[in-house]
């Protein structure tokens, strides 16, 4: 953390609902008091393509907008990504990284060191960090598509309470307010995966 403020950054493909992921971390700690801020890697966001998304959280005001170099939390909604080169830059040996992925936290550090070195880069993460959820599998079952934005959320505050349950529903509530079978959806996904041990 740099000055009490939590960065967060999240990759993924078009079409996953990373810029989302990224406002709703924001939402949802700005409905629980705190400060926070987020936005995309401005690009070409085609279907498919990579793509990342920026947040932060803290509990006093946030001066910088600079892209997240070094995060915190790297979220990757896509395992296809580990092997790309840049997915893990700016890690340190405390960055905490949640995986959208059935596989154990063991398999996905194995995955994430070997496509350190095929790459060529030094990776300082500790296992203990890594985190995993079947997000695909259970936005498939309860929103019919693989949008993993809300599920992954739901994963995250799981493992680390960077901000409420309560928050976070109330902030994907405002989100998708408009679209209530979606709402309502997205919701039922989010409270399984919380759940699910």
């Amino acid at each position: 953390m740099t000055n009490d403020i939590i960065q967060v950054r999240v990759h993924g493909r078009g079409g996953q609902g990373v810029v989302t992921a990224a406002e709703l971390i924001a939402l949802a700690a700005f409905y629980d008091g705190q400060e926070a801020q987020a936005f995309p890697s401005f690009g070409v966001e085609r279907t498919g393509a990579p793509i990342m998304a920026f947040a932060r959280i803290s509990k006093t005001k946030i001066k910088t907008r600079e892209q997240v170099y070094q995060p915190d939390f790297l979220i990757i909604e896509d395992a296809t990504l580990i092997d790309e080169a840049e997915i893990t830059n700016g890690c340190q040996a405390q960055t905490k990284i949640l995986i959208n992925s059935p596989k154990t936290k063991q398999a996905m550090f194995k995955e994430l060191k070997l496509a350190a070195q095929k790459n060529n880069k030094i990776l300082n993460i500790k296992e203990e960090n890594i985190f995993t959820a079947p997000a695909t599998e259970i936005a498939l079952e309860f929103i019919g598509k693989n949008i993993v934005n809300t599920v992954i959320l739901g994963a995250l505050i799981k493992y680390e309470a960077l901000f409420s349950l309560e928050s976070l529903k109330k902030a994907v509530t405002i989100k998708f307010k408009d679209k209530e079978k979606i709402l309502e959806k997205n919701i039922a996904a989010i409270l399984k995966i919380y759940e699910t041990n």
